[in-house]
């Protein structure tokens, strides 16, 4: 794996918060947003922008659809329940799920369960006469995933939703560090439906996120979409606020050529990708101390 070079990733780290935007070295289209809820109310209105827009064009909207950034969910279902957008038409390819260490699914319940999650918060709360239909919503998971690698392969998305991890991973396409098993960026492009061990920084940032940093309770599994089916959309929208863990692999997507290091980087090769930030998120600590010295003088 070609790793980033410190010294580059010292310079795109120290870019000013407000220099992000019209970067003139910005790689890939960047928007700011305020906080969380402004982002919530952005992501939840061109979800309900490109389903209306396929209903007047009279088609079936094919979408990847993320479980997190949450702070969506429920200004999307309060629009859908208030505008009665109808989601009969909507087909949702979840993206991906946590596993236990045997490859099983996890129970409901578990704050990892993608799917407990987002029946609760995505189809819960929508009126029985709006909602997507059983049938359109596509599960991942490990008896299903041969399955949905077919149906995507058939109907590939008109639209992917998403966030980003600590390492640039979009779904849950981690940076593979295998010391005896690397993969080129060819393949990290070409990536398909898998099962995984997810690397021990997305464990620990799980587990500092919601577990009190108890890594013990963390999903040491997963299975996801591979960058093959998610940058299939013609659009592609990757959203985060949730600020620290996500700082640096912002800084790298925006301004570093593409590598397997932070698989977000291969977004600079879509024709149609936007990445959306919170200034807590797009906020760097190195851009905040330029008194910092980080020993990287030769």
């Amino acid at each position: 794996m070609n790793m980033v070079n410190r010294r580059e990733l010292y310079e795109w780290c120290r870019v000013p918060l407000e220099e992000l935007e019209k970067h003139p070295a910005r790689k890939v289209p960047f928007r700011l947003v305020k906080d969380s809820a402004a982002m919530g109310e952005l992501m939840a209105q061109e979800l309900v922008d490109e389903i209306q827009a396929a209903t007047q064009r009279g088609e079936e909207l094919r979408a990847v659809i993320p479980c997190g950034p949450s702070s969506w969910y429920e200004p999307f279902t309060a629009l859908v329940n208030e505008k009665k957008v109808s989601l009969r038409r909507l087909v949702v390819y979840h993206m991906d799920e946590c596993l236990d260490w045997q490859g099983r699914e996890l129970p409901r319940a578990h704050p990892y369960s993608f799917r407990g999650f987002m029946e609760k918060y995505f189809y819960g709360p929508v009126q029985p006469s709006l909602a997507v239909q059983e049938e359109n919503r596509i599960w991942l998971s490990p008896t299903t995933m041969e399955k949905v690698r077919a149906t995507i392969q058939a109907h590939p998305p008109r639209v992917t939703f998403g966030g980003w991890g600590q390492d640039g991973h979009i779904a849950y396409n981690q940076a593979r560090r295998h010391p005896y098993s690397g993969i080129t960026l060819e393949e990290l492009a070409s990536s398909s439906v898998r099962i995984q061990e997810n690397n021990w920084d997305t464990i620990l940032a799980l587990a500092q996120r919601t577990f009190g940093t108890a890594w013990q309770f963390v999903p040491p599994l997963s299975v996801t979409l591979g960058l093959r089916e998610c940058l299939a959309a013609a659009r592609v929208r990757l959203f985060s606020d949730t600020g620290a863990w996500k700082q640096t692999a912002l800084r790298v997507a925006l301004f570093s050529d593409p590598t397997p290091e932070y698989p977000m980087t291969l977004l600079q090769n879509h024709p149609d990708a936007l990445i959306t930030a919170t200034v807590e998120t797009a906020r760097h600590p190195v851009s905040m101390h330029p008194e910092w010295d980080l020993g990287l003088s030769e």
